[in-house]
């Protein structure tokens, strides 16, 4: 099954927004969610920042900011 991870920080609007449009798309596609917050975390906070919700799918970068559903479907449907 494939892995998707979003990087967030507490209390991020965007983050949330960006969490349940995923929550949403596993309607559509089979995938898990994991959720990494940054808070705290100096290596992530320098890698991500300000660009969070960063989302990664089975590990690599896919996009930032927010989850565009079209893009993402056929993202997560290719192998």
């Amino acid at each position: 099954m494939r892995e998707v991870t979003i990087y967030s920080r507490s209390g991020c609007h965007l983050c949330e927004v960006a969490h349940q449009m995923l929550l949403t798309l596993q309607g559509d596609a089979e995938f898990e969610i994991r959720e990494i917050l940054i808070d705290g975390n100096p290596d992530l906070i320098e890698l991500y920042g300000e660009q969070v919700p960063v989302i990664h799918i089975d590990g690599r970068p896919h996009d930032f900011f927010r989850v565009e559903p079209e893009r993402f479907l056929k993202a997560i449907a290719q192998n």
